[in-house]
């Protein structure tokens, strides 16, 4: 009985819609309450009734160097004591914005802000602002935030809440928004034969994460970027999840194809509140102040305090690191397959670096309509199953395991062993 987490709950849902700040972290999908976080250290995070648990969602991907990593929290507080907030250019904005042009193929400049979905709604309207068009190209069960563009056949909570399109999205904004199958390069080539010379932009997770780790596959994303620069269409690559994740350059640099625009959150903030959107020097200058003056704003955009954590982070990432976590990924991946033999089960796993997804479900997964197949009811006991053997999985179906450089070789067969006696509980 998680007694504290329960209190500390039930006094939430009194002064916070639902009792949670995003309904990713509600356990309604899969029961029970959740557990409230007290501190994190290296692969594990320790709940407010002191309760340690190996963790898989790492603050849903940041932290990929682990939980309170020495180095970056002394960078962090040492930000801090020189101040918080100046509402004015700091030099660690500059160092950071270097950075991240030097690391990511398609970036030549690079607006910061406050969060992933910031930073899509951002370079959405900065691709019509350039084109001149309204309507949008995006793909079924892909997140790209909560901003009303991508309100319709969404991913992530909205999909594990079963409200995959949203009220107070108005039939305007639903209609500027064209969305097709993730992996149907066809019905992409179909939507821009039928709408060419009104569409400003194709948006995309080049690596699905937000209804499973869902990977491209071959030939898509090139098809993508083929159609888009034909008929003049921005293509932008959503890396919230995969960038600086899947290889130092993001899922671009992994499959070698170039977008015109990149929006990246998570890793680039270290941890802390902050988002980017970044690209092509043409594009990028027309935003506010510069070109046709595309409005975006913000008043703790380039917080000195988050550029330091991102910067920290960003410069560790050296390709030894990949190496590293490739390596305990597919580790820990190799190992679920062999339970899953071993117990005479056929459920799906999905894969790219150090992110997977289990999914339950007999059928390769490489699109929305078969991720939702997959059987909630079965997942529902199989996390509650990981969570009693203190392993912490995202609480829903629908989204990403993550693999960190804290993970240990003992954290990894820890959680086989904890997948194995969860897997046989669910099916026995």
């Amino acid at each position: 009985m998680n007694t504290r987490s329960k209190t500390l709950f039930d006094a939430a849902q009194q002064v916070i819609p639902g009792g949670v700040n995003s309904p990713a972290r509600a356990f309604g999908p899969v029961g029970g309450d959740p557990r409230f976080i007290a501190k994190g250290e290296g692969a594990r995070i320790v709940d407010a009734d002191g309760t340690s648990y190996i963790d898989f969602v790492g603050s849903w991907g940041p932290l990929i160097l682990g939980h309170a990593h020495p180095e970056i929290v002394a960078a962090v507080n040492a930000a801090a004591a020189g101040g918080t907030s100046f509402g004015a250019p700091t030099e660690i904005e500059v160092k950071m914005a270097q950075l991240v042009a030097e690391m990511v193929p398609s970036v030549e400049m690079v607006r910061m802000v406050n969060s992933g979905t910031e930073a899509t709604m951002s370079a959405i309207r900065l691709a019509r602002g350039h084109t001149g068009r309204n309507k949008i190209i995006k793909f079924e069960g892909c997140w790209h935030g909560h901003a009303d563009s991508f309100l319709i056949q969404a991913g992530s909570s909205a999909l594990t809440m079963g409200a995959p399109s949203s009220p107070g999205v108005t039939p305007g904004t639903a209609a500027d928004s064209i969305t097709v199958p993730f992996n149907d390069l066809e019905a992409v080539e179909k939507a821009v034969v039928e709408n060419g010379d009104e569409i400003a932009a194709v948006i995309v997770e080049p690596v699905a994460g937000n209804m499973g780790v869902i990977p491209p596959e071959p030939g898509f994303l090139q098809g993508l970027r083929d159609v888009t620069a034909e008929m003049d269409i921005v293509l932008i690559f959503d890396e919230v999840i995969t960038g600086f994740r899947v290889s130092q350059g993001g899922a671009q640099e992994l499959y070698g194809v170039t977008p015109d625009l990149t929006t990246l959150g998570k890793i680039i903030g270290g941890g802390l509140p902050v988002g980017a959107f970044g690209g092509r020097r043409e594009i990028m200058s027309d935003i506010s102040p510069l070109g046709k003056m595309v409005s975006q704003a913000g008043t703790l955009s380039g917080n000195p305090l988050a550029m330091t954590a991102g910067y920290e982070t960003l410069r560790r990432l050296e390709p030894g690191v990949y190496e590293a976590l490739e390596a305990k990924a597919q580790a820990l991946e190799t190992g679920i397959l062999e339970n899953l033999k071993a117990l005479g089960l056929n459920y799906q796993t999905n894969r790219v670096g150090s992110i997977m997804t289990l999914f339950f479900t007999e059928v390769p997964v490489a699109s929305f309509d078969a991720a939702n197949a997959c059987d909630q009811d079965l997942f529902a006991r199989y996390f509650r199953e990981m969570l009693n053997r203190g392993v912490y999985l995202a609480p829903s179906q629908f989204e990403a395991a993550f693999v960190s450089l804290a993970h240990s070789d003992a954290d990894i067969d820890k959680t086989i062993k904890a997948n194995y006696e969860a897997l046989k509980a669910c099916v026995s």
